[in-house]
């Protein structure tokens, strides 16, 4: 195992920095280490931000980004260019030893080096890994299930639903095209309901190009296993929610869990089965499973026990915030409650922790994280969403038009703001773009082709179509 080298100051008595070390680079992580960064006196302090990714996703505009209204390369934050006296290291968190004040991490040159994890020596800790999907042992789920939590899988997914679009309409064989067009989310949250909709709508445009496909001829449905979706906004527009998307030809099923996807065939716990080649999952989230490979202490769901101030309970010099952190909900009528690992939290925390960091340091004294909930938006396609913002229920255009607006005003950094609104203006102007860029996701096939390589085995085709059972 090799250390990182740590800088602490090297001037005759000038006294060592502290060294902060980030664990993380989404929402608390960016914003804790870009607050930090504007409010640290020059050598107080030295920012070490570790993360897999050497960018931020803004995850609330993945649905517009699998549906071709934004670039995917201006939903993600390049965190050199944001977190410009920061260390950034590409890597993954391994271990984290917070009685001994070290991080063991593995880089993309570790295992080219051969000589083994890197480990990073630190006095403060903001430990922000976020979370993962959460999955259950559903059968076949790991074989043919697409997550929706990074903008690869958004891309893909885009890629994915165009594909299907073009076997369907290319294909003689009935039971073939009736699985490429049969499209089934699981999961009634934020992800499952936005990425439906935007993705449902994108496809009901493409299908005017296509000669023999119809909006009609897909299958679009949704598995909840509770009673209502979208809880943030409220059960009257949940309600709302499920009788747009019945409107729109989308079978909403509630309290229904799906049970298997082997051989393509989704299987739901009400006895339908649906022989699909999309089963898409955004069934929830678990906290990141570094948190397993820490000492600090964790809650019974998993996540760090913290206190309303964003330190580990019980633990000195250790914070952390977001997804990963149980955060006491202070404002909360009922006592105990946690605030919910959501992006409006996420950001929040991450600069009441910054500024707790900093008072810390110099001595002052810290502030509670208290958070007055203001609403939810939500899209579900185009010019069509639903909200509940200061105790008032909108939905339709002016939902929509909220939705993006709040959004806008919510995306990191004055040039993606910029690059996103010019997008939605020519999208506004021009007509969509309907391209599956599926290629991109294996880059080499065409030159190992031409190079002797081969093609390589076409996955296997779907499961005969069984009878379906009625949908009432």
């Amino acid at each position: 195992m090799v250390k990182a080298a740590n800088s602490r100051g090297t001037d005759p008595g000038t006294p060592p920095r502290t060294r902060i070390l980030v664990v993380g680079g989404g929402y608390v992580g960016m914003y804790t280490a870009l607050r930090l960064q504007r409010r640290l006196r020059a050598g107080e302090a030295e920012v070490t931000v570790v993360t897999p990714e050497p960018y931020m996703t803004y995850q609330p505009f993945l649905p517009e980004a699998a549906a071709g209204s934004i670039s995917p390369r201006h939903v993600v934050v390049p965190l050199r260019r944001v977190l410009g006296t920061c260390r950034i290291v590409i890597g993954e968190a391994r271990r984290i030893d917070h009685a001994k004040r070290t991080a063991t991490v593995t880089t993309l040159a570790t295992e080219e080096e051969g000589t083994g994890a890197v480990e990073i020596e630190y006095d403060e800790l903001v430990l922000a890994p976020g979370s993962v999907s959460r999955t259950l042992p559903v059968p076949g789920l790991a074989d043919y299930g697409i997550g929706f939590k990074t903008v690869e899988e958004a891309i893909g997914l885009r890629n994915h639903v165009i594909e299907q679009m073009d076997i369907a309409s290319s294909t003689r064989d009935p039971a073939i095209r009736d699985a490429a067009l049969t499209f089934v989310f699981v999961g009634g949250g934020y992800a499952g309901v936005e990425a439906l909709g935007e993705l449902e709508d994108m496809a009901r445009y493409a299908a005017r190009y296509y000669h023999n496909v119809k909006a009609e001829d897909m299958k679009w449905v949704l598995v909840e296993a509770s009673d209502r979706i979208l809880p943030e906004v409220g059960p009257e527009m949940g309600v709302y929610t499920v009788r747009e998307l019945r409107r729109r030809g989308i079978d909403v099923r509630l309290e229904t869990r799906l049970e298997s996807c082997e051989n393509r065939v989704a299987v739901l716990s009400d006895g339908a089965r649906f022989p699909t080649r999309t089963v898409v999952w955004t069934a929830g989230v678990r906290p990141h499973p570094i948190l397993a490979a820490c000492d600090l202490p964790k809650n019974e769901r998993g996540r760090l026990a913290c206190t309303s101030f964003l330190t580990v309970e019980g633990v000195e010099h250790a914070w952390a915030a977001g997804d990963a952190a149980a955060v006491p909900d202070i404002t909360a009528a009922q006592p105990g409650r946690e605030c919910a690992p959501n992006a409006q939290h996420a950001v929040r925390q991450a600069r009441v922790l910054a500024d707790n960091l900093i008072a810390a340091l110099r001595g002052e004294v810290l502030t509670e994280y208290a958070h007055k909930y203001v609403g939810s938006v939500a899209s579900l396609g185009f010019h069509q969403g639903v909200a509940h913002i200061y105790g008032r229920k909108i939905k339709g255009y002016p939902a929509w038009f909220m939705h993006r607006a709040y959004h806008l005003s919510r995306v990191p950094t004055f040039n993606r703001k910029m690059r996103v609104l010019a997008e939605w203006t020519l999208s506004g102007l021009f007509k969509r773009e309907i391209v599956s860029l599926g290629s991109l996701e294996h880059p080499r096939a065409e030159f190992e082709l031409a190079a002797g390589g081969g093609p390589k085995e076409p996955p296997p085709n779907p499961a005969p179509n069984p009878p379906q059972d009625s949908q009432g």
